[in-house]
């Protein structure tokens, strides 16, 4: 298993060139293309209903709106063609999307192996992302998700992995969507809390049947186990310091309710509070 399409989601945001320079380090290991989309801000929808606003000069002041932010898109998108083709990036493609930011890219990763996005900075907030954006795209891409932290500068990808696991169907699919990322690991910590808690869902030795499975993917493998009185999310971010983790692999848990994403508990506490790259899958 490969990479061999990787989706990056470009704007103007002063955080995007990190995540840009991440997917395009990503796109070099694994020679695959990548793509930089850019949507707009603007539903979909607006565009197919534009026959609502004419007359009255309402279509004339919607098209001029619309053309500012389809400029400030392809101005995301010079600089994403700029930066990937100094690093080197081979196969590339710049894609400019009539569409909101999340709706856009959770339907542009379904033809993609791997998404990579940015954490949302409550205090400089995108002007083309709404908050919840990070989480809408993990829970309706059905694609693994890589979110770079707004903070902090990433030179190494997978180079030390930490592996939250707790042996539920969407860390599964975490690991497995992972698996490029963990065989180019120089070493995989696999962290199992409060294993306990879990019954009879680890086996007999909690993180044991993990650890075997990717050792046979010829991944470096440690499993440690731990309990912790304190909120799991904060205990996951505390061994990834401890550890020198560069990267977090995680089940990304939560439902929607119409536009409102419900999130657990620990999936909250990490988007919030994240200091190293995490891949999610939902």
């Amino acid at each position: 298993m490969s990479y061999k399409t990787v989706l990056v989601h470009v704007d103007k945001d002063k955080h995007a060139i990190e995540r840009i320079k991440f997917a395009a380090k990503i796109a070099i290991n694994e020679e695959a293309h990548l793509i930089g989309a850019a949507p707009s801000g603007v539903s979909r929808f607006i565009y197919q209903s534009r026959f609502i606003y004419e007359g009255g000069g309402m279509a004339t002041h919607l098209d001029s709106h619309l053309d500012e932010l389809r400029n400030a898109a392809k101005e995301s998108l010079a600089l994403f063609e700029n930066t990937v083709t100094k690093l080197g990036v081979r196969s590339h493609e710049a894609r400019q999307l009539d569409d909101e930011a999340g709706g856009g890219i959770s339907l542009q990763s379904r033809y993609s192996d791997l998404v990579v996005i940015g954490q949302t900075d409550v205090d400089e907030p995108s002007s083309s992302t709404l908050p919840d954006f990070p989480e809408f795209v993990v829970m309706n891409s059905g694609r693994p998700v890589l979110i770079v932290p707004y903070t902090g500068t990433y030179e190494t990808v997978a180079s030390r992995v930490l592996i939250a696991w707790d042996a539920s169907t969407s860390a599964t699919r975490a690991v497995t969507a992972a698996l490029p990322l963990l065989k180019r690991s120089e070493n995989v910590d696999v962290v199992v809390f409060n294993a306990d808690s879990r019954g009879d869902a680890h086996g007999e030795q909690p993180g044991a049947d993990i650890g075997l499975y990717l050792a046979r993917h010829n991944v470096k493998v440690n499993v440690v186990r731990q309990k912790t009185d304190i909120d799991v999310g904060n205990a996951l971010l505390s061994i990834a310091t401890d550890l020198g983790s560069d990267m977090i692999v995680m089940g990304g848990y939560g439902h929607s309710r119409f536009r409102e994403i419900l999130l657990g508990g620990v999936t909250r506490t990490v988007l919030q509070s994240m200091t190293v790259p995490v891949l999610m899958s939902h």
